[in-house]
């Protein structure tokens, strides 16, 4: 299901097999109009969200809506049809941790949202742990953290550095840039939710992450040196209001269902800039 926002683009689908989807192009809080069409689903994986935080911090009603609103309605459906529900998450509903020191977030860490969208997604979790006991359903949350890749929207820092890179225009970056982010390359992210719908346990929280902390400027920086642009793109700008310092992730949960990062972020962040480069036309057209 596909509501079709800002943030979807019916360009990205040009790969998907024929005949190994079906696109319902209308709003998951609408999911009850096709009870017919999809009571004998196996399994529901809810990707569904508003994602970005600083439009969250502009409008939060949106995030209320899809992310939570959104949820219960996927949760209701899938109660009535018994049928297996995966969340997917952020590492962001975990809080913030010391950019100095060197702890991780684990999968029994107490939620600390500290922006609008985080509070929506940890609500959102809270209402599926919450279904899991009451109902008895099965259900697993994954929490995973920053991910990149080919076909991200342009808001995104990665995609919107390689597009400013590309025509020599400032770079913006909050603050000091010393906010520190764990990368993981999308297929990777995506292959751990395989394995966790695979052999994951219901009732259990699955932290995904591929050990791969980055500085924002540093990850700027990479992507100037790959693009053979000079750092002087570089602009510091205001911070974002309560922006997190670091995030960090402790994956041995998926780990322990043999479920490997295989994606080294240099040959990700190459493979990456390649894709904004020989598709800049597309993105520039997502930009407004």
């Amino acid at each position: 299901m596909d509501k079709g926002t800002y943030a979807s683009n019916p360009w990205y689908e040009r790969h998907f097999p024929e005949g190994r989807y079906r696109k319902i192009a209308d709003d998951i809080n609408n999911v009850q109009n096709y009870e017919s069409e999809l009571q004998d689903i196996d399994q529901i994986v809810h990707f569904a969200a508003e994602s970005h935080v600083d439009n969250s911090i502009r409008d939060s009603y949106s995030f209320l809506i899809s992310n939570v609103v959104g949820t219960q309605r996927l949760l209701e459906f899938a109660r009535r049809h018994d049928i297996r529900f995966h969340q997917i998450s952020t590492d962001e509903v975990f809080g913030s941790l010391d950019p100095e020191g060197d702890d991780l977030f684990t999968a029994d860490r107490c939620y600390d949202p500290r922006n609008p969208y985080s509070a929506t997604k940890a609500s959102a979790d809270f209402l599926a742990k919450s279904y899991a006991n009451t109902y008895g359903m099965r259900i697993t949350i994954s929490n995973c953290s920053n991910n990149y890749g080919n076909h991200q929207h342009p808001e995104k820092l990665i995609p919107k550095t390689i597009i400013n890179a590309f025509h020599s225009r400032k770079i913006p970056v909050y603050g000091n840039g010393g906010q520190i982010r764990d990368w993981i390359h999308v297929r990777d992210h995506n292959d751990a939710v395989d394995y966790i719908i695979d052999r994951g346990k219901p009732g259990s929280v699955y932290l995904i992450g591929a050990r791969n902390q980055k500085r924002n400027i540093d990850t700027v920086k990479m992507i100037l040196s790959v693009m053979h642009r000079d750092e002087n793109l570089i602009e510091y700008v205001s911070d974002r209001p309560g922006h997190d310092r670091r995030y960090a992730m402790d994956p041995s949960t998926t780990e322990s269902l043999g479920w490997k990062p295989r994606i080294k972020f240099e040959d990700g962040l190459r493979e990456t800039v390649d894709h904004y480069v020989k598709n800049m036309k597309i993105y520039e057209g997502m930009l407004g």
